[in-house]
């Protein structure tokens, strides 16, 4: 029997990277994870960087590296405003590297309790993530 499809569209600051129907919907929240299927009640939540996948059959599914950012459901329909989104594919290993390496030494030079530390934390969070993804 086929599944209920809902529209979702992902957004991030550049421009749309996806928008088409879909069977589920999954990533993460800042309070755990979460998949949407359709006719999900209404919902606000704000998401952490993750694997965002987007199911269009059981076996098409749709993978991005997700940022920081917002999932709002409403109307049998998901929007997805991210910082960033990018395919897998398009990950390169070495600059996550880099860009961890960096995060890390931010984090260990900032002061207790400051906007940069709390900046570090966000950025070692989503480097890692990242990396996980790029590494499959």
């Amino acid at each position: 029997m086929a599944k209920s499809k809902f529209q979702v569209e992902v957004l991030t600051p550049e421009g749309e990277v996806f928008n088409d129907e879909v069977e589920m919907l999954a990533t993460r929240t800042a309070v755990g994870s979460i998949g949407v299927l359709a006719h999900h009640q209404p919902l606000l939540a704000m998401l952490d960087p993750t694997e965002l996948r987007l199911y269009r059959t059981e076996s098409d599914i749709v993978r991005f590296a997700q940022g920081e950012g917002y999932l709002q459901v409403a109307e049998n329909r998901a929007l997805v405003l991210v910082e960033e989104a990018h395919a897998p594919d398009q990950l390169d290993v070495a600059q996550l590297e880099e860009r961890l390496s960096a995060a890390e030494k931010a984090l260990s030079e900032a002061e207790e309790g400051s906007e940069a530390q709390r900046l570090a934390e966000r950025d070692k969070r989503r480097w890692e993530a990242f990396l996980s993804i790029a590494r499959g």
